[in-house]
C-alpha cells in the first residue's frame, strides 16, 4: 500500500467548482481553506436574506444541487466535495498510469454527486471520540492510529497489532494491514472515477470499473444466473457472490445478499419516514433519487425526449415518457418477454406479471416486492426460478418455520420456483431450499 504521507505530497490540480469559481489549488490544506471561505460567504448571504429555513443552505458546487436545513451536513457535504476532488485527481493519474484501458464511459453528469454522509465523522478509536466536519481531517486523523499504534505479544514469539476501534477485536501482524483495515470502519475510499464521480476502495475496483464498459464482445464471461457478461473471470465471480442471500428481514420472509440491501429494504418496504422533502411542494420521498426526478417536474424546461427519431414528444418526467410510449410507440416494439408455461409473448415485463399472477395464479414471496426476469439464449426473457440462499441463512429459516410447525425441505442446493404454481408453498411460488456453502458458483 502506498503511504499516505506520499500521496499528500504529490502536486495535484484541485479546481473549485462552487458557482463560477475557477480557483486552482496543489494542496488539500490550501484547497479546503479556500473552500471555506465560499462556506462563510454562503452562510452569511443566508442569514442577511433571511430565506425560508427549508431551503436555507443549498450547495453550489457544480451539477450538486444538494440542500439542506440543518447547518451541519451542510459544511460536512460542502467539505466532501473537497475531498472528492482530490480522489478524481487521483483516479485522473491512476487512470495515465494505464495506457491499455479506456477511460470511463458513462454519463458525466454524476461527476460531482456525492454519497449521502454518516451523520458524523467521528473516530470511535479507544477513548478518542474526535469529530470532523472535513472528511480530509477526519481520515487523517484516524490514519494516525494506526501508525502510532504499540505492538503487543502474542503467543510466545509472535507480535499483533489490535485494532482499537469500538467493539473491533482485530489483530494485525502489520502496520499497513491495520492502517488498511481502518478503512473498513471509516468508509473511507481511495480514488474516484475523474469522469462519473464513483468512489472506490482502492485502484483494482476502479480498473474493474472501467474493464466493465469493454465492448460486449470482449465480455466473455457470463453468468448462468442473471445472464450479465463481465470481462473477467474475477469479476464474474465477485458478481455471482452477490447472488447468494444471506441476510433475512426481520419483519417479513424477505432475504437480501447484503447488509446494505436489507437496510434498502426496510426502509422502501417498512418504513413510512420520508426525509427527502421537496422546497417547491409539499411532497416527501424516502431517496434523493427520487427527490431529484421530482424536482425535473418543477422545471419549465423539459428535461426528457421521446428516444424515437420522428418523434418531437417532451416531458418534464420519465413518467411521462413512459406513459407515452405505451400509448404511441407500443407496437412499434418487439415482443421480448414470454411467458414460461404457456409461451405468451409481450412487450412490457409488468403484463407479463399480471398475467402470470391472474392467468397462472402466480404470487410472489412475503416481502418480495416483484417477479425477476431472466433473458434466455433465445432473447426472450422469462420469470427468474432460482433464488440462491445461503446454509447459514436457510438452517436459521429453517429453525425459524419449525418453531411455527412447519419442517422446511433441505435436499437440494438452491431455492427453486414450482412450474406454474402447481406446487406453490406457503410463502408463494418458492419453493425454499438450501445453497452448498461452497458451491461450484463461488469456487
Amino acid at each position: 500500500m502506498a503511504d499516505k504521507s506520499a500521496k499528500r505530497n504529490v502536486s495535484l490540480v484541485l479546481q473549485c467548482e462552487w458557482g463560477s469559481c475557477t480557483h486552482v489549488s496543489s494542496r488539500m490544506e490550501d484547497f479546503c481553506t479556500h473552500v471555506s471561505e465560499h462556506l462563510r460567504q454562503h452562510q452569511h448571504e443566508a442569514r442577511e436574506e433571511a430565506v425560508d429555513c427549508e431551503d436555507e443552505y443549498c450547495c453550489h458546487w457544480l451539477g450538486c444541487g444538494f440542500f439542506t436545513p440543518d447547518r451541519t451536513d451542510f459544511v460536512r457535504h460542502v467539505y466532501f466535495h473537497c475531498y472528492h476532488t482530490k480522489l478524481k485527481q487521483f483516479g485522473l493519474q491512476a487512470l495515465q498510469s494505464q495506457p491499455d484501458l479506456n477511460p470511463c464511459q458513462l454519463d458525466t453528469q454524476t461527476r460531482n454527486i456525492i454519497p449521502e454522509l454518516q451523520d458524523g465523522f467521528i473516530c470511535l478509536w479507544d477513548q478518542c471520540e474526535s469529530s470532523y466536519d472535513n472528511a480530509e481531517w477526519y481520515y487523517r486523523h484516524v490514519d494516525t492510529h494506526g501508525l502510532s499504534a504499540e505492538y503487543e505479544v502474542a503467543g510466545k514469539e509472535n507480535r499483533v497489532l489490535l485494532c482499537g476501534w469500538k467493539d473491533c477485536d482485530l489483530s494485525c501482524k502489520s502496520r499497513w494491514k491495520l492502517r488498511e483495515h481502518l478503512r473498513s470502519h471509516t468508509q473511507e475510499k481511495v480514488v474516484s472515477c475523474p469522469n462519473c464521480g464513483g468512489m472506490f476502495a482502492n485502484n483494482t475496483k476502479f480498473y474493474d470499473h472501467l474493464r466493465r464498459q469493454t465492448s460486449l464482445e470482449e465480455h466473455r464471461f457470463q453468468c448462468s444466473h442473471c445472464s450479465k457478461r463481465f470481462a473477467t473471470e474475477r469479476l464474474l465471480r465477485d458478481h455471482m457472490r452477490n447472488h447468494v442471500n444471506h441476510y433475512k428481514c426481520p419483519l417479513c420472509d424477505m432475504t437480501c445478499p447484503l447488509p446494505s440491501s436489507l437496510r434498502s429494504h426496510i426502509r422502501f418496504r417498512h418504513s413510512d419516514e420520508r426525509p427527502f422533502k421537496c422546497q417547491h411542494c409539499e411532497y416527501s420521498c424516502k431517496n434523493l433519487v427520487d427527490l431529484r426526478r421530482h424536482q425535473d417536474t418543477h422545471s419549465k424546461m423539459p428535461a426528457f425526449c421521446c428516444e424515437y427519431e420522428e418523434c418531437t414528444f417532451t416531458a418534464r418526467s420519465m413518467s411521462s415518457i413512459k406513459a407515452h410510449h405505451r400509448k404511441f410507440h407500443e407496437g412499434d416494439c418487439e415482443p421480448r418477454y414470454k411467458c414460461h408455461v404457456c409461451e405468451k409473448c409481450f412487450t412490457r415485463g409488468n403484463n407479463l406479471t399480471v398475467h402470470l399472477r391472474k392467468k397462472h395464479q402466480f404470487k410472489w414471496p412475503s416481502g418480495h416486492p416483484r417477479f425477476r426476469y431472466k433473458e434466455h439464449d433465445d432473447g426472450f426473457l422469462r420469470l427468474q426460478l432460482v433464488r440462491y440462499e445461503s446454509v447459514e441463512l436457510t438452517e436459521q429459516l429453517m429453525k425459524e418455520r419449525e418453531k411455527q410447525g412447519a419442517p422446511m425441505d433441505t435436499t437440494t442446493t438452491c431455492l427453486v420456483l414450482s412450474p406454474g404454481g402447481s406446487m406453490e408453498s406457503d410463502e408463494g411460488v418458492y419453493d425454499r431450499t438450501v445453497v452448498e456453502k461452497d458451491c461450484a458458483l463461488l469456487s
